[in-house]
């Protein structure tokens, strides 16, 4: 059995590294992708001064090829905007340490709490058998009972 969790862990890391560069990979693509794009609409920005085809149809060829690489720079930014949220829940789901260090800083958070609320009600315990007894005193030394 204890030769078996080495190996597992083993599978768990190596499962986490190829998911980490499959997010490097996806962050490049993406980048790269919106890049691209934006650099190829700043080129369609040049005008020609020769052409084979008139000036009307080439505005309408680079305003469709625009709104084309506009569209892959839209499509890129939601690819980077959901590896984000595949991240947050990548680091949501596997970063234990974190999550036991949050949980064990709040364990001794309300031990501390409970020391001092016990310190606390000692005290006021101690009062109340203070005052207790000089009531009872006070009371049987009375005339009045």
């Amino acid at each position: 059995m204890a030769a078996q969790a080495p190996a597992s862990q083993r599978v768990i890391t190596q499962s986490k590294d190829s998911l980490l560069k499959t997010y490097q990979k996806r962050l490049k693509d993406d980048v790269r992708s919106m890049i691209d794009n934006y650099v190829e609409i700043i080129k369609l920005c040049k005008i020609e001064e020769t052409t084979q085809i008139t000036r009307a149809c080439q505005m309408e060829q680079d305003q469709y090829e625009m709104q084309v690489r506009a569209s892959n720079i839209v499509r890129a930014g939601h690819s980077l905007m959901k590896l984000i949220a595949d991240i947050r829940q990548f680091l949501i789901l596997n970063d234990f340490l974190s999550v036991n260090e949050s949980v064990t800083k709040s364990g001794h958070h309300y031990k501390q709490q409970v020391k001092d609320s016990d310190i606390k009600l000692a005290s006021i315990r101690d009062e109340m058998a203070v005052e207790l007894y000089e009531l009872e005193e006070e009371y049987y030394t009375s005339v009045y009972k």
